[in-house]
């Protein structure tokens, strides 16, 4: 805007981050750059998992895997979970020593995951969640 050339003495800091949630001036976005990196595939996440929990049971991570993705789809949720809510959950649920057939209950009476306040880490997404269980469970 000045026509001025500026020489930085310094190599410039990068920051990537997939947070897109924080709202941020105009001044500061006009000089961001912005790639899109589509959220990862349950091959892809299961491969991150593997990298914080080696030695997770693969029936644990398969229902596990499952119930977090089925999650991610409920209509209307202000944040859906992410990785980190994922790792989460899998470190309380190893540390409680939940077994893999609890996540995947048929029974309606208990539809609702154990400690799913790990994955909707915001209060109105637990309510609707919460909510939508206890319709679904009304249904039968």
């Amino acid at each position: 805007e000045t026509r001025e050339l500026v020489k930085a003495r310094h190599r410039p800091i990068i920051v990537i981050t997939s947070n897109n949630e924080k709202e941020l001036p105009d001044a500061f976005l006009r000089r961001c750059f912005f790639h899109y990196i589509r959220f990862p595939d349950k091959e892809t996440m299961e491969k991150i998992v593997a990298v914080h929990f080696p030695n997770l049971k693969k029936s644990l991570l398969r229902e596990a895997m499952e119930v977090f993705f089925e999650v991610r789809e409920v209509p209307g949720l202000k944040k859906k979970p992410s990785t980190s809510e994922l790792l989460d959950w899998l470190k309380l649920l190893l540390a409680e020593d939940i077994p893999p057939e609890a996540l995947r209950s048929k029974d309606r009476k208990t539809i609702i995951p154990p400690l799913h306040g790990a994955l909707l880490k915001n209060e109105q997404d637990v309510h609707l969640f919460e909510r939508l269980a206890f319709l679904s469970r009304r249904e039968v």
